[in-house]
């Protein structure tokens, strides 16, 4: 991913009001983050723990994504999850079911889109071996590179039903 900062980061969000994406947390040092390790800028609100936001480019534009994040409810610390972006495995709430209004009519009907994603959004950094899960790895034999291109296509199709 190409270098963002706050002024290509607002006005991307597609599924919240001008006035809600004014309103977000832009997360801390945007410059010292790896760029090219990453597919999309994901981050939690430290203020609101049940708020994420994805940015994506997405049909050669930049996207935004306001989520919100389910509780953990009753699950234990020790059940599996996993990712349906970057196919992690996770233990102890390390997935969550994030849930992303609809943009359009369908949005103000109150439809929305879930998915399964790491509770940290750091898809990229799990996939690229950056950053290691406590789930343990999946043993596949797919390269890095069909890594990332699955892990694109997963998130292309989660942004396309958001968007259509």
């Amino acid at each position: 991913m190409k270098p963002i900062d706050e002024r290509d980061i607002r006005p991307s969000f597609v599924n919240c009001s001008k006035g809600e994406a004014k309103r977000l947390k832009i997360p801390a040092g945007l410059d010292d983050l790896p760029w090219p390790d990453l597919d999309f800028l994901g981050w939690r609100d430290p203020g609101a723990p049940e708020r994420a936001y994805l940015v994506a480019e997405h049909d050669d534009r930049l996207v935004g994504i306001a989520l919100r994040a389910a509780s953990a409810g009753a699950r234990g610390f020790t059940a599996r999850s996993i990712c349906s972006l970057c196919l992690t495995t996770r233990t102890g709430g390390g997935v969550v079911l994030m849930s992303a209004r609809r943009t359009g009519a369908a949005g103000r009907g109150g439809n929305s889109v879930g998915q399964y994603l790491c509770s940290d959004l750091a898809c990229s950094l799990y996939i690229r071996g950056r950053k290691q899960s406590a789930g343990g790895a999946v043993d596949e034999s797919l390269s890095c590179e069909q890594k990332i291109a699955r892990a694109r296509s997963n998130l292309d199709a989660f942004l396309a039903r958001v968007t259509g």
